[in-house]
């Protein structure tokens, strides 16, 4: 596996993060563990409301903990019956934090995921907060999930004006049966040299074949909610994946790896086996035709204002556009 780095930071990433939301138990998740670093992997992906995620985790990587970039998340929240329990508060950021490092065993984490978008506190707290903990040396990066593009680059401009730590990624939905992040988020990610880690790359398995005849046992998704395009776009995956001798989970999460060269996938498996053939992805490259045929099975639209602000524009350029090269 090769390593990039964090968005406009020196840290070195791996191309596939492992999701450690899925892990069923210490056993298993030792054996993925030790198969994704075998392969070269180095981020692990968890959360403060991934159930006993970080409990294990904090077990498992007690004697190796600084051989991986450890991801937390924080703003969910951690008590129903209190109000400042959840949102992106600094009391919320300070106590979720400091449960998560006790959970984790360490004293510090690589990344810490803002989880989700708090409209109720300022942006300007938020990032003050997460700047304090990062001088702190609690925390050593931060990101954005699930956070709307205008949001992200207003935080960021305002992390540049008053020499606070910028968000160096985001976590974001990405499959090809859900490709919205290509309208705002991606191509901001892109120009502001963020990394984008993607999860939902099998679209909760439906990409994978999981739903092909009878439904799984235990299956997240109700096999009546999917419509005939979610069919459509399996049937294609699979097809591609027929000829090119792989696995559909392969083609679904290469995919994603095609789109844009900012983006990370996050691997989630429930064992072992389910893993390896994730990380199968790696060898995986898309001919032309074959992205073709996927696109073409899952057209997306863009929508406005991308739609007048693409293409040629001779209204805005003149007749001389195609003899322009611009900065590249």
């Amino acid at each position: 596996m090769r390593h990039r780095l964090l968005g406009p930071t020196g840290l070195r990433v791996s191309e596939l993060f492992l999701g450690a939301m899925t892990f069923a138990g210490p056993d298993e998740a030792r054996k993925m563990i030790d198969l994704y670093a075998d392969a070269g992997g180095n981020v692990i992906d968890t959360a403060s409301a991934y159930g006993a995620s970080e409990e294990v985790l904090g077990d498992l990587l007690r004697h190796r903990r600084d051989r991986f970039v450890l991801a937390t998340k924080y703003t969910l929240s951690r008590d129903a019956r209190d109000p400042n329990a959840g949102g992106s508060h600094r009391k919320n950021l300070a106590l979720s934090l400091e449960a998560s490092l006790r959970r984790l065993r360490t004293d510090y984490v690589d990344l810490l995921w803002v989880h989700a978008w708090d409209p109720y506190t300022p942006i300007e707290e938020t990032m003050r907060a997460l700047d304090d903990a990062v001088r702190a040396g609690k925390v050593l990066y931060v990101g954005a999930s699930n956070l709307p593009a205008w949001l992200v680059s207003r935080a960021n401009a305002l992390a540049e004006w008053r020499d606070w730590t910028a968000f160096a990624g985001v976590q974001v939905r990405y499959s090809l049966l859900r490709r919205d992040i290509e309208r705002e988020l991606l191509p901001m990610a892109e120009a502001s040299g963020m990394s984008v880690a993607a999860y939902g790359a099998l679209a909760g398995g439906v990409l994978s074949g999981k739903y092909v005849g009878a439904a799984p046992t235990g299956a997240r998704l109700d096999p009546a909610s999917l419509t005939a395009r979610d069919h459509e776009v399996a049937r294609a995956v699979r097809e591609v994946a027929g000829d090119l001798g792989v696995t559909a989970s392969q083609v679904a999460i290469a995919w994603t790896r095609a789109r844009s060269r900012v983006v990370h996938p996050i691997v989630g498996a429930r064992d072992a086996g389910q893993l390896a053939d994730n990380l199968g992805a790696l060898d995986v490259t898309l001919p032309a035709d074959a992205l073709v045929r996927l696109d073409a099975a899952a057209p997306f639209e863009v929508g406005y204002p991308a739609d007048v602000n693409g293409g040629s524009r001779p209204w805005l350029f003149g007749d001389g556009e195609d003899r322009f090269e611009g900065r590249g």
